[in-house]
Parts: structure tokens; C-alpha cells; sequence
């Protein structure tokens, strides 16, 4: 126990920004933090925030690069989808909802003071409502790939502040920290890739545009990967208990439930990937690729959230 008070300590003092407790927050006996698991709603808010700002950067870095179709509903699209995923969580913050207290660790109604990471995800507002004002006519104007940058920059950038965030607090007391903020950009890309590609294939269709499929599936599956390698990396940190059996004890209860989760984040859009350009209603698949991810990404943070409670808290469920 004391081990667990002296790690839990070290990962509040060293964390790079200001840690806020929630306040269903609890304090044992002894003096230690009893941090509660996080439901699903949470997570699927989380989740959608990250294909939001996957969204924004990865348009932001096309119209920078001038490699994005032409037209300004075609770039709207992405942007008002994305707007929507990140504003999700503000939205019912702003609400005063149990199912989400605080955003980015402020609590709207009860502080004034917005934290550093609550600044910085309001921030990312700016530039995207700039680039929607600035992407008629033709995206090769220089103010509006300097604003495809600003963009880009301020979504790496709030993806990895809030990688601090509540659930980062349980993983840095686990020794588990620097896989967070790369797994979160990676995770960000791939599910804002797929999203990006339901808007690009539904946007073709409409216009009768043709989309080479290629490079799309190549750059998705080479993301597919590098997540799955940097996940498999932190579920084997998650795990490590003081003894073999435990670890396996506990692997072999997760074990199904994350086969599931694994499924629907890279073999269902792979596979999607491959067959969309043989149907004639393959755009169809690519929504349910989109949204595969999001179901599968939900219950993997909600599995891993439940290891790292286990780690620390070994008499946990």
C-alpha cells in the first residue's frame, strides 16, 4: 500500500500540467485518492473527440500541402463533422451533466479560471472557424495554408496536453505516461482518417468524382498498424503484475472483450478498405468502417482503464 501512495504522489507532483480531481473523487482511510472507473459515455465522448481533431489535422495538413480537393463544401464537410465530434463533450459540460462534470478538467459552472487544457482546446476553434471562412475558391491561397498549419499545430498540440487528463493520472501512476500522448496522435489520425474518407467517398458520389482508392488504403492500413503496435505496447505495460499467474489471471479476463475491440478497430476497416472499390455500394461500408472504429476504440480505452485499476488497485474487479 505504501508502494501505491508513493507512486501516486510522484505522478501528481511530476505531471506537466496542473492535475484536477473530478468530483466523485474520493479519499480512503489512509489518506490515499480512490480515482473511480470511467463509464463508457465518457469514453465514447473521448473517442470522438480524438477522430474530431484527427479530422482537423489531417484536412488541415492536405489543404496546407495542396493535395485536397478544390471547392468549399467539400472542405466544410470535414470540418463541420469534426466540429461536432470535439464540441460533443463541451456541449454537455456546459449542461451540467453527471455523465460529463468537467471538460478538459474544467468545470463549467463551478470555475471561472479555464485550465491551460481547456484554453488550448477552445484556441483550436480559432483556426478552424478561419480556415472555413478561407477555404472558397482556391485552397492554394497562402493565408489559407498558413491557417491549414495553425491548425494542424493546435490539434497535435491539444492531443497531447490532454493526454494529462483524468485517465492519464491512473496510467502515470502505473509507469505507463509516455505511451499516452503518441498513442492518442495515432489513434487521432486513423479514426480521423476513416471519417475523412467516408466525407471524401460520399462527397465523390455526389459530385461524380472519381476517388483513386489506393492511396487511401494504404495510408489507413499503414495507421492500422502503427496503432496496433504502440496499443499492443501499453496493454503489455497495463498488465505487469508481481507475478506470472496474476498477469495471466488477469489477461485471460480481458482477453475476449479486447479480441472484440481489436476487430472492430483494424479488421473491420481494413477489410472495408479492400471491398469498398469492388461494390457499387461500397461507400456505405466505409460508414460502417468509420463507426466500427469508434464502438471498438470505446470499449479498448474502457478495458484498459479497468487494467490500470486493477494494476493499482489489485482488490479492484
Amino acid at each position: 500500500m505504501g508502494m501505491v501512495r508513493d507512486a501516486r504522489k510522484r505522478a501528481y507532483g511530476l505531471s506537466p500540467v496542473l492535475m484536477h480531481i473530478p468530483p466523485n473523487t474520493s479519499q480512503s482511510v489512509s489518506g490515499d485518492l480512490e480515482l473511480p472507473q470511467v463509464g463508457l459515455a465518457p469514453m465514447l465522448l473521448e473517442v470522438l473527440a480524438l477522430c474530431g481533431y484527427g479530422l482537423w489535422m489531417l484536412l488541415g495538413l492536405a489543404l496546407a500541402l495542396g493535395i485536397y480537393s478544390t471547392g468549399r463544401g467539400e472542405a466544410l464537410v470535414p470540418l463541420t463533422l469534426g466540429c461536432l465530434f470535439v464540441s460533443a463533450g463541451l456541449l454537455l459540460a456546459c449542461l451540467r451533466l453527471p455523465l460529463m462534470p468537467e471538460w478538459h478538467g474544467w468545470q463549467i459552472g463551478h470555475s471561472l479560471r479555464p485550465t491551460r487544457e481547456a484554453l488550448l482546446a477552445l484556441a483550436t476553434y480559432l483556426p478552424m472557424l478561419g480556415l472555413a471562412g478561407m477555404v472558397r475558391g482556391n485552397e492554394g491561397f497562402w493565408a489559407t495554408r498558413l491557417i491549414s498549419v495553425a491548425l494542424v499545430l493546435c490539434s497535435v498540440a491539444c492531443l497531447v496536453s490532454s493526454a494529462y487528463g483524468y485517465r492519464a493520472r491512473r496510467m502515470a501512476q502505473a509507469g505507463v505516461t509516455m505511451q499516452i500522448p503518441l498513442s492518442r496522435v495515432l489513434s487521432a489520425c486513423y479514426g480521423g482518417g476513416l471519417w475523412l474518407w467516408v466525407c471524401v467517398i460520399f462527397q465523390a458520389n455526389l459530385t461524380g468524382a472519381d476517388v483513386a482508392p489506393l492511396p487511401w488504403a494504404i495510408g489507413l492500413l499503414m495507421l492500422a498498424l502503427l496503432l496496433g503496435l504502440a496499443d499492443g505496447l501499453g496493454w503489455q505495460q497495463s498488465l505487469r503484475k508481481p507475478t506470472p499467474g496474476e498477469r495471466l489471471r488477469h489477461a485471460e479476463d480481458l482477453q475476449g472483450r479486447r479480441f472484440l475491440a481489436a476487430t472492430l478497430i483494424c479488421a473491420v476497416p481494413c477489410v472495408a478498405l479492400l471491398v469498398v472499390p469492388l461494390l457499387p455500394w461500397g461507400r456505405w461500408l466505409s460508414l460502417c468502417a468509420a463507426m466500427a472504429y469508434v464502438v471498438g476504440k470505446t470499449i479498448e480505452l474502457k478495458l484498459y482503464d479497468v487494467a490500470v485499476t486493477r494494476l493499482i488497485e489489485p482488490d479492484a474487479p
